[in-house]
């Protein structure tokens, strides 16, 4: 059955902008002084990106490296979702191409071209076919599920993978606004079975407050686009809100959900999800300390950040940066991040997406070719790391 965004608007949330209001302290919010400030291990410090908080590296294991390319030649790579078999399958948004690397060779063979998607990207938008996720029974059921873009909204939609070619599209959930800008458009299985998905609030600040709408928020829904059972407000695919643009999503080994998410002119984020609380934008960008709003683990000024995909690797967590054109790696301490370090600045340009491969090593893809990038010979990449 199709989904429509009235399902965030059950009676009990159809409030209009919320503002920020008062509320206890969770277990594991980091008080304002525990935010730790990144500051780039590539360059001087100056006096105004002193880092607040502990940003030195734990240990000094060496740095990560590049020790191959998987891929060359794409256009704006998205999502990055590993199969059974270490099979991958990677979107490609201003082409909307679904794309089949096998294992062990990684040729690219294109599945499929999602019509239905809707890009912008040649003006520097950010719409258009976006992030992929395998179902967890993936071996059984052959089922990709994609966020994508069109021209009233923004939907997740599921299709199976059988034969070699991508099949009829599925509309699950759909009504998620979009725009320009601030699509957000992750998609990640938690160790619940249930499907995350990041939205952004394309660039109408106000929707992110406004829990009658799906934009600027996490979700977690079923496969068939049902709100998962257990959400924290009632009838409502919402899991958490107040995000201006999240477009990276990854659990660590205690199940506990990280986001990375685009700051406006000061700071991004990175952020340790909780069901049904506020992260605070418009209110608060970065740090701010108020009651019912729950500050950022670590945050970047956003010239050396601009944080999309994010992944969880023994005991750290990898975020791709865009305009950063870095890769960063932040350890993890129970509930709380800290010491960033960046890796490879300007060496590849914008890096867009951070996976796990089956083999415990790391893919990231390049995203020069998306319209604000400036793309070299083998453009766009997969890039082999080892962390």
């Amino acid at each position: 059955m199709r989904r429509t965004a009235a399902l965030a608007g059950a009676a009990a949330l159809t409030a209009a902008l919320l503002t920020a209001c008062g509320g206890d302290e969770e277990p594991g919010d980091p008080d304002p002084g525990d935010t730790v400030t990144a500051t780039p291990q590539s360059g001087p410090t100056t006096e105004s990106s002193k880092p607040t908080g502990d940003n030195t590296p734990a240990t000094d294991d060496g740095p990560a490296e590049v020790v191959g390319t998987i891929a060359t030649g794409l256009a704006a790579p998205w999502g990055v979702a590993f199969l059974p078999g270490g099979d991958a399958v990677v979107t490609e948004r201003d082409t909307r191409r679904v794309l089949l690397l096998e294992a062990p060779s990684y040729d690219v063979r294109e599945v499929g071209v999602i019509d239905a998607a809707v890009s912008n990207g040649d003006t520097g938008g950010e719409a258009g076919l976006l992030g992929v996720a395998s179902s967890p029974d993936f071996a059984r059921d052959r089922t990709l599920f994609f966020y994508l873009s069109t021209a009233s909204d923004n939907r997740i939609v599921k299709a199976r993978l059988e034969r070699g070619r991508l099949g009829p599209l599925t509309v699950i959930l759909d009504g998620i606004p979009v725009g320009g800008i601030h699509d957000g458009g992750r998609l990640a299985f938690g160790p619940d079975g249930y499907l995350y998905a990041s939205t952004g609030e394309t660039g109408e600040r106000d929707l992110a407050q406004d829990r009658s709408t799906l934009a600027g928020k996490i979700l977690r829904i079923t496969t068939d686009g049902d709100p998962a059972p257990g959400n924290p407000f009632p009838g409502s695919a919402i899991w958490s809100f107040g995000h201006r643009n999240v477009q990276g999503l990854a659990f660590d080994d205690h199940d506990r959900l990280w986001a990375s998410e685009f700051g406006d002119q000061t700071y991004d984020e990175l952020n340790l999800i909780r069901p049904g609380r506020n992260y605070g934008w418009p209110i608060v960008e970065g740090r701010g300390g108020r009651d019912g709003l729950v500050d950022p683990q670590v945050v970047w000024e956003t010239d050396v950040a601009s944080p999309s995909g994010l992944a969880w690797l023994d005991g750290r967590l990898w975020l791709a940066s865009l305009r950063g054109e870095r890769l960063w790696r932040v350890d993890v301490h129970g509930d709380h991040a800290s010491h960033p370090v960046d890796f490879f600045v300007g060496e590849y340009g914008r890096m867009r997406t951070v996976v796990v491969t089956p083999e415990g090593r790391l893919w990231v893809t390049t995203s020069n070719r998306d319209g604000r990038g400036d793309p070299g010979p083998q453009d766009d990449r997969i890039l082999l790391i080892e962390p």
